[in-house]
């Protein structure tokens, strides 16, 4: 796998399948990894805040989440790079996880939420066994309510914790958790509203179009309004600065 950034930030070309299978191995031999899923607004806040920006670096996994960075890892060279979405590598995972009897916890939320998150997807996956659920209240957590979260988390045996805090909460979160959880943590910001049947998606068509912001913006403004109107056109500015510099500096090596 070859490494890419992007505005500063790792993005890593790989698939469903790829990041399953690491997510697998990673299961197995009981590592403690964490998986971040990375769109436009998790890259823009990484661009502002060198802290986060080392965290998104050191995680063992980043997939493009995003359409544009979709486009932006294929104009920087890995043309057949398709969308691995944050939401759809959770089912992905779920179906694996049903099929092997691997484990998962769910983190974040609501209990309201986890309550029909947790239904759904053991009808969706029959098998899937989920060790446990937890939402953590909605505040800054103290060193001893994190780690009461980590003894209830290898109680349970889980080894593949599905993380629903929103970004940068779940990011740091799983950086934090990073060697002192025995497990794989998959940050799928808001699956777990769509999931459970509280927030709806955009279609299918307007994501492959890279218009799922706009649908999401159109549902939720007050909330949004600064990741798309303000992040988005940011991102694009700067992105076209780095592919310019990319590409006079190949020119600039031949011969």
């Amino acid at each position: 796998m070859s490494l890419v950034h992007i505005l500063g930030s790792r993005v890593d070309p790989t698939s469903y399948a790829d990041a399953c299978d690491l997510i697998q191995s990673w299961a197995e031999a009981g590592a403690s990894r964490y998986v971040i899923a990375a769109n436009v607004h998790v890259v823009m806040t990484a661009y502002g805040q060198p802290h986060f920006q080392e965290v998104l670096n050191r995680a063992d996994l980043v997939t493009p989440d995003g359409m544009p960075l979709v486009w932006g890892l294929r104009l920087l060279g890995n043309k057949d790079q398709s969308r691995v979405y944050g939401p759809d590598l959770m089912l992905a995972w779920c179906d694996r996880a049903a099929k092997l009897g691997i484990p998962l916890y769910l983190y974040g939320s609501t209990i309201a939420t986890l309550t029909k998150l947790r239904h759904n997807l053991e009808q969706q996956f029959p098998g899937l066994i989920i060790a446990g659920t937890h939402a953590p209240p909605f505040r800054p957590l103290s060193e001893v309510e994190e780690a009461s979260d980590r003894d209830r988390i290898r109680a349970s045996g889980a080894r593949v914790i599905l993380v629903g805090l929103g970004c940068p909460k779940q990011e740091l979160w799983m950086a934090r958790q990073q060697g002192r959880l025995p497990t794989v943590m998959l940050g799928v910001g808001a699956a777990f509203s769509f999931f459970s049947g509280e927030v709806s998606q955009a279609p299918r068509w307007m994501m492959g179009l890279g218009l799922e912001w706009l649908y999401r913006f159109g549902m939720e403004p007050g909330r949004l309004w600064q990741r798309y109107l303000i992040h988005n056109p940011t991102f694009m500015i700067l992105f076209s600065w780095q592919l310019l510099k990319t590409w006079m500096g190949q020119i600039d090596k031949q011969p």
